[in-house]
């Protein structure tokens, strides 16, 4: 499978929900991959709109089931666990110039006919290559942390490893990975969809060009559609942001890629907060 991991299945079946609520996940799920800067008011007030009777408690309850959070900072659905240690966020400023130089991850769902699962993905900020990905019906941490296990044992080790706030992610089995492999831990700042852009547009990519156009309905399908996509993804999808080259041909060569999120996405929140590298 060209170096991508072979999805494991958590705890059998996908999740099952009711026929109205999965529709409200479609939904929830297609409108923030387009507008990923709403909240949950908002997609309250968008749903309305389209004629669905909803409330907002119910709407935060299936946002949180999806992970969703909107990139404007404010309440975040990925929550850390009280007892869990939180890092700063070290990529602000920082110019990302080789492969293995950061790696990050985070966690998106995916409809299926009669229920739902979890994607979790890693991926190398410098090439945009996904080294592993996974699957689960639960979001448990089980399954992160064996797809991180998988990226190491393939690629090497990273510098630096950036996540979400997540209960997943700053959990003590997630922590100890990263630690006994002497990687440095970044984390998001909270409801900062930004601070991780490539694993949103990542999201953004498998979902559009894959996912929504497949329609799958049962999770083998999926597995097998997840594999090719990935595979096209790596070595047969050209980048503009990568002088249209292919991830694996800039992993490979360590020519092309690179990053630095102060020039695209924080200039204007650094300037006003007198920021001028990490934190």
């Amino acid at each position: 499978m060209a170096g991508i991991a072979r999805s494991t299945v958590y705890a059998g079946k996908a999740e099952r929900v009711d026929g109205f609520e999965l529709m409200l996940l479609r939904l929830l799920d297609e409108e923030y991959t387009r507008r990923p800067f709403y909240g949950s008011r908002k997609m309250v007030a968008w749903l309305r709109a389209e004629g669905h009777c909803v409330n907002r408690k119910r709407v935060q309850r299936l946002m949180h089931i999806l992970g969703l959070a909107g990139m404007a900072p404010g309440p975040n659905t990925s929550k850390s666990h009280p007892a869990h240690a939180v890092y700063p966020y070290l990529l602000r400023g920082l110019g990302i110039v080789r492969p293995n130089h950061v790696w990050s991850t985070d966690i998106t769902y995916i409809r299926l006919a009669h229920g739902f699962v979890y994607l979790v993905a890693v991926i190398d900020w410098y090439s945009r290559k996904v080294l592993a990905w996974e699957v689960s019906n639960t979001m448990d941490v089980g399954f992160c942390v064996d797809c991180l296990a998988t990226a190491l044992r393939l690629y090497g080790i990273p510098e630096i490893f950036n996540t979400d706030q997540g209960a997943q992610f700053t959990s003590d089995k997630w922590i100890a990975v990263l630690k006994d492999n002497g990687i440095t831990i970044s984390m998001d700042g909270r409801g900062r969809a930004l601070d991780n852009i490539f694993v949103e547009r990542l999201w953004r990519s498998v979902k559009h060009e894959d996912v929504y156009l497949k329609g799958y309905a049962h999770l083998p399908e999926l597995l097998s559609g997840l594999a090719d996509y990935f595979v096209f993804y790596n070595s047969g999808r050209y980048h503009q942001s990568l002088g249209y080259k292919t991830p694996d041909e800039v992993y490979r060569t360590a020519v092309g890629g690179g990053a630095k999120i102060a020039d695209h996405f924080s200039d204007k929140r650094n300037a006003s907060n007198g920021e001028t590298g990490q934190r």
